[in-house]
């Protein structure tokens, strides 16, 4: 019966288009060793960019739009609420560029993986970005407590 939400992608008033449920194919097997050797390097690759464009959303990003937004309020006379406007509208909109950008390396790591010979279905862009939270957090506190210090509020001039 064609109202079995499994089989209509969950309308049960029936299948809208594109919300067939998603099949794979049967792992490649019929490429040579040479060519798998390929995609795992080229998987790899794609692993290592997104890994430094995770990276990226940790320190470099909001670095830079933190120096562009003070720029806009020292050119600006002084305006606060320019410069915090342009900090945060610019770091949320190139944020919003890098995850897209990670999604869509995602989704090539996936089919580059599953042409090596793997049976892959998922990606691994939420283990990327925790794992690149954890590596920018340490490198912060590192930094923080260790290159610039806090210091003693009282210490001698």
């Amino acid at each position: 019966m064609r109202t079995d939400p499994s089989d209509n992608g969950g309308l049960f008033v029936g299948r809208r288009p594109g919300t067939a449920p998603v099949t794979y194919r049967d792992t490649p097997t019929e490429s040579s060793e040479g060519r798998r050797r390929f995609d795992r390097v080229l998987a790899a690759v794609l692993l290592v960019a997104m890994t430094l464009v995770g990276l990226t959303f940790w320190g470099p990003i909001p670095a830079a739009w933190l120096w562009v937004g003070s720029q806009v309020y020292w050119r600006a006379d002084d305006n606060l609420v320019a410069g915090l406007a342009t900090a945060f509208i610019g770091m949320i909109g190139t944020l919003m560029l890098g995850l897209m950008l990670m999604r869509r390396m995602d989704e090539a790591w996936i089919l580059v993986r599953r042409a090596a010979g793997h049976d892959q279905r998922t990606g691994v862009i939420g283990r990327i970005f925790a794992a690149t939270a954890i590596i920018g957090a340490s490198i912060f506190t590192f930094w923080f407590l260790i290159i610039q210090g806090p210091g003693p509020t009282f210490a001698p001039n």
